[in-house]
């Protein structure tokens, strides 16, 4: 199965429009566009530009169009097309490899695959064809799916008031009203956890992806603790941002998965997710080790548990690509003063 991708960039003239704007004639969509982006947008597929093009009139024209809502951080300049895709990357929080390029000239595409290798790049003339592409379909269309441009612009207002805002990041934080909720995973949660388990790669703490079948079997297992976390703020919902998969003997509670949506990563919320878990293997007295799997992008994660008292089983192994941590910190241990937690 081919890897899923996150986002899809368009170029504009002769690509999402017939004709070239800065050369003063008149431009159209081309026809099906708005029907293709709709589709993708309800998948869950974020969409934006790369164009070499005057922003301002270029936005214009989008907004005439009655389209431009569609698009996330549009990079309409007349910088490399593989400098705005980098920056897109970076905004979206996403890596390179979870993109998609849709240019009609052959040169464009070239240059793209030339600096950001991983990126899947689409001839213009195949834009038809988009919706039924593997990398754009997505075994399931979940309510986060559905919603997710909307909670990218909602963090856009985050952004900006964090821009604006005179003082510590924490203090900042505390300004949001977040509330995280942790609650077991229920059948109707299974959908968008399958997702988030193929979908996030820089915060998850083995790289494993699950089946619906497999995970529906931990829904009832004697033998694990399932858990899903959904986080709001004042600006509006981030969605089910979290999974937490443990395993549980007679005498230890292990972390088999710990993964959470990129869009949370400067939250503190896997801080959090780890002192919910470390509270819980104290009131049950046992030992509390962890899974890691070393994937090459996921070092955010393997700092988490660091910093939250974690240390290798086998620290002379410093080749091993997995691990077993052991949780070896403060018997007191508390959420972050910013956050609101609820336990369902």
């Amino acid at each position: 199965m081919k890897k899923q991708k996150k986002c899809l960039i368009w170029d504009l003239d002769n690509t999402l429009w017939d004709g070239i704007l800065a050369e003063g004639g008149e431009v159209c969509l081309k026809d099906g566009i708005q029907e293709v982006l709709s589709e993708l947008d309800k998948r869950g597929i974020l969409l934006s530009i790369a164009s070499k093009n005057d922003h301002d009139e270029a936005m214009a024209k989008l907004k005439d169009f009655g389209i431009e809502e569609f698009f996330l951080y549009p990079q309409i300049s007349w910088s490399t097309k593989a400098d705005s895709i980098a920056a897109i990357a970076k905004a979206l929080n996403i890596a390179v490899d979870a993109l998609a390029f849709v240019d009609d000239q052959a040169f464009e595409r070239e240059e793209i695959l030339y600096h950001h290798g991983d990126v899947m790049v689409i001839d213009a003339a195949d834009y038809r064809e988009i919706p039924q592409m593997e990398a754009f379909t997505p075994r399931f269309i979940t309510e986060d799916s559905k919603l997710r441009r909307e909670m990218y612009r909602s963090d856009l207002n985050r952004k900006a008031s964090e821009e604006v805002f005179h003082g510590s990041s924490e203090e900042f934080l505390a300004t949001l009203q977040m509330e995280l909720t942790i609650a077991p995973v229920a059948y109707g949660d299974l959908e968008r956890v399958e997702e988030l388990t193929v979908r996030t790669n820089q915060l998850n703490s083995t790289g494993v992806t699950y089946s619906f079948e497999k995970l529906e079997g931990y829904i009832n297992s004697p033998d694990h603790v399932f858990l899903v976390a959904s986080l709001t703020d004042k600006f509006g919902t981030y969605g089910k941002i979290g999974i937490v998969l443990l395993e549980e003997t007679a005498e230890e509670l292990k972390i088999k998965l710990l993964l959470m949506s990129c869009r949370v990563m400067t939250r503190g919320i896997g801080s959090a997710l780890l002192v919910h878990i470390i509270k819980l293997a104290q009131a049950k007295g046992k030992k509390l080790t962890a899974d890691f799997i070393h994937t090459g992008k996921n070092r955010v994660m393997y700092v988490t548990y660091k910093l939250m008292g974690f240390a290798e089983e086998n620290p002379e192994d410093e080749e091993a690509q997995r691990c077993n941590l052991v949780y070896n910190g403060q018997d007191h241990v508390d959420y972050p003063a910013y956050l609101k937690l609820t336990v369902s």
